[in-house]
C-alpha cells in the first residue's frame, strides 16, 4: 500500500499529527501480532494437552497478606510499624533515647 503524501507541503502541526497517527498504527499492529501469536501458542499447547502457563512456568501471582504490626509508638499507640521497610521516625528517635525494640513491641 502506497500513500502519496507530500510531507514537504505539510505544516509542523500536520507533520506532528501524522507522526502521532503513525506511532499509534505501529503500536496497534504490534499488539495485534502479539495477540495472534499468543492465541496460536495457546492453541498448540492445548493440542498437546497442556496450558501455555504450564509450559512457560507462568503461575498466578501470589497475593501477600497485610503485614501484622509488631511495634507501637509509645506516644501514640495507634501509630504502629510491622518491622518491615524503612524505620519510622518515632522508632528511630526512641532507639536514640535508649529504648529497646522490645520496649515498643506490641
Amino acid at each position: 500500500m502506497t500513500l502519496n503524501i507530500d510531507i514537504n507541503a505539510l505544516s509542523l502541526k500536520e507533520l506532528k499529527d501524522l507522526q502521532s497517527q503513525v506511532a499509534k498504527a505501529i503500536a496497534g499492529y504490534e499488539d495485534r501480532r502479539k495477540r495472534e501469536a499468543l492465541a496460536e501458542l495457546e492453541e498448540k499447547a492445548k493440542a498437546l494437552g497442556f496450558s501455555l502457563a504450564e509450559l512457560t512456568g507462568a503461575t498466578a501471582t501470589r497475593k501477600r497478606s497485610p503485614s501484622v504490626a509488631k511495634y507501637a509508638n509509645p506516644a501514640n499507640r495507634a501509630d504502629t510499624w510491622s518491622g518491615r521497610g524503612r524505620k519510622p521516625r518515632w522508632f528511630s528517635e526512641a532507639l536514640a533515647k535508649g529504648k529497646k525494640p522490645d520496649d515498643m513491641a506490641i
